[in-house]
């Protein structure tokens, strides 16, 4: 029997002592401590008793309550708990919304999540343009639990074989946004961007298909006059470009390089893990005439080693390729003096070879012995970077063969034309500091692919 409605809306109102006020047939008014009202419906369930719920005062009023009341009692009526039939329900709209997800918005969120944990803003802008550009076109705004086998095939195979490392990435890319939006509840399955298992069995593996585009670079023998060259040209840019080169670290590491890194006393550059591709600290030892460089850059940014022309922010990234083009040398690139250093220190020094790969943040052997290594070999290391500095600022001769590193060097046939550049900024060759600049000259240098350092998508 339903029994006597005992308050009223203007008694609601004028309530306020903390406590449970009974409307009869299971509803309440409650009062907190902070007073707060709002309503619950009690009932008993089995052994126990149950409260639920309804809403605050200031949401619902006291004939809505009465109606959320008489609903749940039709429930319990019918052998139906009030509370589980509300969880269901909220658990299949929840099912609704997320089976109506696209793909586009679970990838917004994904990088969304992630990005703090990447190397810099770059990465981050590669990793959204890729799927931006491969996968989105297919199924950017379809609905995520609809994605299959054969729609990442229709955007993997048409760059699978000409662009095969730009396709490795969008599909590993791929396989970690669907697989987020499963974790997220977005979809159910097994993941169609998977490789092992899955597309390996319809996709020619990477590594047989992979053509490794070359940098080109400078043969070592050319790097001194090269640098010679260098040294007359004017500007920041110029000066990062000459710093790359005796550091021979990546574009992406110099112009991102900050001060508080930088220990001009230990002569010592730490680049912190977050901003490199192997994502472990790396320690650069700072030789003579790169110490010159950035002791002549103190004071123009507080931040920033090499600033750029916009204030508070790095050089572009392709700063350092427009020196090369102003100096007629877009036959060679940047990254391609990385390439040219590893060739130097294998045909040209004793050191083992290990030593360039590390200087060049490679990794070393395999996890096993990269987790047992205790040392990054850094003062051997400074000494490779001073022979490859000595080497840079020497115009060599043709023939003669010159031994670093653990063996004595050995001098040039008497009579050789060389000329050592002097570290001074912005550094120009003794031999050609009253002379203008000969264009003609650094198109004579010749050039040559580097090693398989790159990929069709640098990061």
């Amino acid at each position: 029997m339903v029994g006597v409605e005992k308050l009223t809306a203007l008694k609601v109102t004028r309530l306020s002592k903390p406590g449970r006020y009974s409307d009869g047939n299971g509803l309440y008014l409650q009062i907190t401590k902070a007073l707060v009202k709002s309503w619950i419906f009690r009932y008993a369930r089995g052994t126990g008793e149950h409260f639920m719920g309804i809403g605050p005062v200031h949401t619902v009023n006291l004939a809505e309550a009465r109606e959320q009341a008489r609903k749940a009692r039709l429930l319990l009526r019918d052998g139906i708990d009030p509370l589980m039939h509300r969880a269901e329900a909220l658990a299949k709209a929840k099912a609704v919304q997320a089976s109506n997800r696209i793909f586009r918005d679970c990838m917004d969120e994904y990088i969304k999540s992630h990005k703090e944990s990447w190397r810099n803003e770059k990465h981050q802008k590669q990793w959204e343009a890729t799927l931006v550009e491969y996968a989105c076109p297919v199924f950017g705004k379809m609905h995520v639990r609809l994605i299959n086998t054969p729609l990442v095939l229709q955007v993997l195979e048409p760059i699978w074989k000409t662009k095969t490392e730009t396709a490795s990435r969008v599909r590993e890319r791929i396989e970690r946004v669907l697989a987020w939006a499963t974790t997220q509840g977005f979809r159910e399955g097994e993941n169609p961007a998977r490789w092992r298992g899955h597309l390996q069995e319809l996709l020619p593996k990477p590594s047989k298909l992979k053509k490794v585009r070359h940098h080109p670079s400078l043969p070592y023998g050319h790097v001194g006059a090269f640098v010679r060259l260098l040294a007359r040209e004017k500007g920041i840019a110029a000066r990062a470009l000459q710093f790359t080169i005796l550091t021979a670290c990546r574009t992406g590491e110099v112009i991102f390089a900050k001060w508080n890194e930088i220990d001009l006393d230990a002569t010592v550059w730490i680049i912190p893990k977050e901003r490199m591709k192997a994502h472990k600290e790396h320690r650069v030892p700072l030789v003579r005439d790169a110490l010159t460089i950035l002791e002549r850059l103190k004071g123009l940014d507080p931040v920033w080693v090499f600033p750029g022309a916009k204030q508070n922010r790095p050089m572009s990234n392709m700063a350092m390729a427009n020196v090369l083009e102003r100096m007629q040398r877009s036959d060679i690139t940047v990254h391609g003096f990385r390439s040219t250093f590893r060739t130097w220190a294998a045909e040209r020094t004793l050191y083992p070879k290990e030593m360039p790969e590390m200087a060049l943040a490679h990794k070393v052997g395999t996890e096993v012995e990269e987790a047992y290594r205790r040392t990054d070999l850094f003062e051997r290391r400074r000494a490779l970077m001073r022979d490859w500095a000595e080497w840079c600022s020497v115009v060599q001769p043709t023939q003669g063969q010159v031994q670093c590193g653990d063996a004595e060097q050995q001098t040039p046939p008497p009579g050789t034309p060389t000329s050592v550049v002097t570290p001074e900024f912005p550094g120009v060759s003794r031999a050609a500091e009253n002379s203008p600049p000969n264009r003609s000259t650094s198109g004579a240098i010749p050039v040559h692919d580097g090693d398989s350092m790159s990929h069709d998508e640098p990061e």
